[in-house]
């Protein structure tokens, strides 16, 4: 299986523990250390507590697989990313000034939160500025030399695959209204190139596909669309 869970992960610990909650919440070995605010089948979201590097807020977004690295990722999954930022941005509900103050992103090695020193297994950071927890150390992997902004991320991955010039910031373009924009890749004679997406894809109900097992859909889908009551949860940092 590509991406397996890797034995003595601490990141494939806490999804591990966080899925086993999500199936029988009594049972003893379901029982986590961290505060899950939320998992479906692609993220498994938790709330640092032992080392925040805000006081607003600190929360971490870990890839349920065993993802190595964000260079790992291609244009197919790009949907994957708008999800993310969009759901933590849509979670963290408040005002439009404190939005700005809330960065999303990742650290990129070989740098590393010498207090969440994982490198091998693909995780987001989201907090709330300022950043009066940090210190000194800690800011380094926070700083421009280490921290790439997902908006950032999802703007170079579109460059490389639309041919077009993608701008962050205040005033975004429209391709950035487009989840899927950018997602799909093929040379000039129409033979596709895309890779295979990390993606792991909700069942369509439009077109019978079932699941007895699902855990809450991921926001955006059809599944989703189809079940109103099942959105992501109001992350209160």
């Amino acid at each position: 299986m590509p991406f397996a869970p890797k034995p003595g992960c601490p990141m494939c610990g806490i999804v591990s523990a966080a899925a086993a909650a999500a199936l029988a919440p009594s049972s003893p070995s379901s029982h986590s250390t961290h505060d899950i605010l939320w998992r479906d089948d692609n993220f498994t979201v938790y709330r640092e507590q032992l080392n925040p590097v805000s006081s607003k807020g600190h929360i971490v977004v870990v890839f349920n697989l065993h993802v190595p690295s964000l260079y790992t990722l291609s244009s197919s999954d790009l949907p994957l990313l708008v999800t993310l930022r969009d759901s933590l941005l849509n979670a963290e509900q408040s005002t439009r000034a404190a939005r700005e103050s809330f960065r999303v992103g990742f650290i990129t090695p070989p740098f590393r939160d010498n207090k969440i020193p994982v490198t091998d297994h693909l995780h987001a950071h989201a907090y709330a500025l300022p950043a009066d927890l940090m210190g000194w150390w800690r800011s380094v992997a926070y700083s421009s030399v280490a921290w790439y902004d997902i908006d950032d991320l999802i703007a170079e991955i579109r460059e490389e695959t639309s041919n077009n010039r993608v701008r962050t910031g205040a005033n975004p373009r429209p391709i950035d209204l487009v989840p899927d924009a950018g997602a799909r890749r093929g040379t000039a004679d129409g033979i596709e190139t895309t890779d295979q997406s990390l993606l792991v894809a909700d069942p369509d109900p439009e077109r019978g596909e079932t699941s007895p097992n699902l855990l809450p859909p991921t926001p955006g889908t059809a599944r989703a669309r189809a079940s109103p009551d099942a959105s992501i949860p109001h992350l209160q940092v």
